[in-house]
């Protein structure tokens, strides 16, 4: 129930973006200590400015209180153990990375709530000239690695069968 076939592609996958996600955090926070800093600007679309979200993706569910940061620990737990079923049942190797990007991005957040009571958010994508004034909201690299497995598994869903069997014209 709990391991398939493509069970450990997943897992690796899961614990590698879970690390990369912990090791910005990490040197951001602590060695380059983002949060004294004024918000650095690599290229003129992208600032690096530490944020502290109490809640889930998009600022959602705000917790404050310690009952409501584990409330959201338990709840993330439960999604968690659903995704390691689902991913046990994988039948593709697309799916198995997908579903361990989205394992490994919950868990990267799922530490910093567990030590800081909050989740570190630092990449602001912005696009400003004289027209357009457009801000995102601040993520951090677990958030890009549950995006992109669900951008993933829509991809397997929707185009996935059909690209893969898609008939071979006549000749």
């Amino acid at each position: 129930m709990l391991w398939g076939p493509l069970t450990r592609l997943g897992l690796m996958v899961a614990a590698a973006s879970a690390a990369i996600d912990q090791a910005s955090k990490l040197w951001l926070i602590h060695v380059y200590d983002l949060g004294a800093q004024k918000p650095v600007q690599p290229p003129p679309f992208l600032e690096l400015v530490l944020t502290w979200n109490p809640g889930i993706s998009y600022g959602l569910f705000k917790q404050s209180t310690p009952f409501g940061q584990w409330a959201l620990l338990a709840v993330m737990a439960a999604a968690a153990v659903l995704l390691w079923m689902w991913l046990a049942r994988a039948s593709s190797r697309l799916t198995a990375v997908a579903l361990g990007l989205i394992l490994g991005g919950a868990a990267g957040n799922a530490i910093d709530r567990i030590l800081y009571g909050a989740v570190a958010d630092f990449i602001s994508f912005h696009v400003r000239t004289e027209w357009i004034q457009f801000d995102w909201y601040v993520f951090n690299l677990a958030d890009a690695a549950i995006v992109a497995g669900v951008i993933g598994l829509l991809y397997e869903s929707v185009l996935g069968n059909r690209a893969a069997k898609a008939p071979r014209s006549p000749t």
